[in-house]
């Protein structure tokens, strides 16, 4: 996008470095799954997988189990 064009003329996009990369800092996990899964080049991939681990684990809600949703009985 940016690369062959003049300062001038280059809009600033602050998800873009100076030649035209993505920059993975600002993404949030589940942008980065999304990006891995939509990358083609395996030199992007290495770079997103990357990303991921140093962000460690994704947290995921545990689905509540049937007891904790039934209602206790009045007594």
């Amino acid at each position: 996008m940016a690369a062959g064009q003049n300062q001038r003329n280059r809009k600033n996009d602050s998800m873009l470095t100076k030649t035209g990369k993505a920059r993975l800092g600002p993404l949030n996990a589940a942008q980065l799954t999304k990006l891995l899964d939509s990358s083609s080049k395996p030199k992007e991939k290495g770079k997103i997988q990357r990303a991921l681990n140093k962000r460690g684990p994704i947290a995921v809600a545990p689905a509540p189990t049937p007891a904790a949703t039934e209602s206790a009985p009045a007594a």
